[in-house]
């Protein structure tokens, strides 16, 4: 076993399912704040829709980059919404509870 595939297995992945409780859903300056702050971790996060409690959505559990706003923006993740953020890395669980605080403040 070479370091590569040791560090390989060291790295875990956290997972959060959550519903979205900021106004503005994951729009704009909210999606805009997630992004940047998804960037500030080493951890390759992920964001999926489930279905909307109103319905099935377009394409539900559809991931994409945390780190990306026209990514963020094309799930179309409104208040009421359920997503899951999706960690791997050694900061995951950090960067997994920063997000939630953005997605679904207190």
């Amino acid at each position: 076993m070479n370091m590569y595939d040791l560090k390989e297995q060291d790295i875990s992945t956290v997972e959060r399912r959550l519903v979205v409780t900021e106004k503005a859903g994951l729009h704009a300056r909210p999606a805009a704040l997630f992004a940047q702050t998804a960037a500030r971790y080493e951890a390759e996060v992920t964001v999926a829709r489930t279905a909307a409690p109103a319905g099935p959505t377009p394409d539900p559990g559809r991931e994409v980059s945390a780190r990306s706003v026209l990514s963020l923006m094309t799930l179309n993740i409104r208040c009421g919404d359920e997503i899951i953020i999706r960690a791997r890395g050694a900061d995951g669980p950090d960067v997994v509870d920063a997000l939630a605080a953005i997605a679904a403040p207190a």
